[in-house]
């Protein structure tokens, strides 16, 4: 089964996550096939790309593939990480990128959506932002790119607590643009590329990169960006992490103990 199939029609590109098996988990092979397959939209100059998964899916993405997570005393969530990857090319792409929502988000896979440019989410999909929950130390890029998107009481909300919240909900809060019903995701996802299609693409791709620089303009001196990496490399030397991530495969609640 292919990871991931693509469509090009009236300038505007399909990515559809295609690794049921898996609930779309974020592996090292299936982000290489997103990012070789943003690189062909870019190379078909599409004006605009959607991200989605197939139609009825109950899962959007499960996020991070956990079974690729280092337990060796190693940072799990480096630079070359397939999550920080992925984002980077769906930031980088000169075309804005929309997320179609459908089924439940979770994990890193809502950093994914809410670095997309645009999100329109079906009325039943949910989001979960889930390291506490699994005892992953998450890294400053990523809390960064969380809060650029939503303000910080809701963002420390949906970090401690990880538990879902509703596309109702998100939509409140400003984390997504549209909730439709299913069965009108598709028509209005195209009905806003259609709109974006219609205006200069030099323009919307200048944008989007101004709109990226100035996101990303937050000074961080040295001393604290150590001091962080300190407090990260406690955790994944932690018992909390081995017990996090056994507790993920033996489909059990992890028994946290602060060591």
């Amino acid at each position: 089964m292919e990871l991931l199939l693509e469509q090009v029609a009236d300038s505007v590109g399909t990515i559809t996550l295609n690794c049921p098996k898996t609930h779309n988990a974020l592996s090292g092979f299936l982000v290489d096939a997103l990012i070789a397959a943003l690189t062909r939209m870019e190379g078909a100059r599409v004006r605009a790309v959607v991200l989605r998964a197939p139609a009825g899916a109950k899962v959007f993405s499960s996020g991070h593939d956990m079974r690729e997570l280092s337990t060796t005393g190693r940072d799990p969530l480096t630079y070359v990480d397939p999550l920080r990857r992925a984002i980077r090319a769906i930031k980088e792409h000169p075309a804005p990128v929309i997320a179609m929502i459908e089924g439940s988000v979770w994990g890193g896979a809502c950093e994914l959506v809410m670095s997309c440019d645009l999100l329109v989410a079906s009325e039943d999909s949910t989001f979960a932002i889930t390291p506490a929950k699994v005892g992953v130390p998450y890294n400053l890029s990523g809390v960064l790119n969380f809060s650029k998107s939503i303000s910080m009481p809701l963002i420390k909300e949906l970090l401690y607590a990880a538990q879902p919240v509703t596309a109702t909900w998100a939509l409140n809060m400003g984390m997504v643009n549209h909730v439709v019903p299913a069965g009108q995701l598709e028509a209005v996802t195209l009905a806003l590329c259609a709109k974006i299609c219609q205006n200069s693409p030099m323009v919307i791709a200048l944008l989007k990169e101004e709109l990226r620089v100035l996101s990303e303009a937050h000074p961080l001196n040295p001393e604290a960006f150590e001091r962080i990496q300190s407090l990260r490399r406690a955790i994944y030397d932690s018992h909390d992490y081995q017990e996090g991530i056994r507790a993920f495969f033996e489909k059990r609640p992890p028994v946290f103990h602060g060591n």
